[in-house]
């Protein structure tokens, strides 16, 4: 699922609902807390600079 997930957020990252919807989508389907960090990473690495806020939404209600 991490593969999907690495595939289709560059892809919808010019729109931030779109970017939004499909993040929550895709952490949603991480299988394993170990999947769920690497999605994390790769997010921070990819989009931390262009969407802080929605990681930090997203992340923080699925570590909550």
């Amino acid at each position: 699922m991490i593969e999907y997930a690495k595939v289709i957020l560059p892809k919808v990252s010019f729109s931030r609902d779109l970017f939004r919807k499909e993040l929550i989508k895709c952490v949603k389907w991480a299988e394993t807390p170990q999947d769920l960090n690497e999605l994390r990473e790769w997010c921070d690495d990819n989009f931390r600079e262009m969407y802080p806020e929605i990681l930090n939404e997203v992340f923080s209600t699925i570590a909550a």
